[in-house]
């Protein structure tokens, strides 16, 4: 059984970063991609970024390019979400997933696994 656990979430001001990791155990994940989603209340789940599993080809959400980056550290079997220059509108409940296929899946039941999600908030 496949878990996780998201962690670095929290309430930062307007301009700053934030590092959200997530850790899976289970089994290595050193093949699957893995990504990163994230929901504000009332609103579906939207795709934030992924990463394939040798950390060589990353996709990212128009919303967050050039202050997001996602990257793996397989030995630790955890990926990252550096997240700089926040901004109110970032502020949501961020999860992680993972994928045995190869590609970005751009919906969230669609990825085989799951975390419970953290939560940040961005104020002004």
């Amino acid at each position: 059984q496949v878990q996780l656990v998201e962690s670095g979430g929290g309430l930062v001001q307007a301009g700053d970063s934030l590092r959200l990791s997530c850790a899976a155990s289970g089994r290595t994940l050193s093949t699957y991609t893995m990504g990163w989603f994230r929901q504000v209340p009332g609103k579906e789940r939207e795709f934030v970024a992924g990463i394939d599993y040798r950390g060589g080809s990353t996709h990212y959400a128009d919303s967050v390019k050039g202050r997001f980056s996602i990257s793996r550290d397989n030995a630790k079997n955890t990926v990252y979400l550096q997240m700089n220059s926040l901004e109110p509108e970032d502020t949501a409940v961020y999860y992680c997933v993972a994928d045995p296929a190869q590609g970005f899946l751009l919906r969230f039941n669609l990825w085989d696994h799951r975390g419970q999600g953290t939560q940040v908030t961005v104020s002004t």
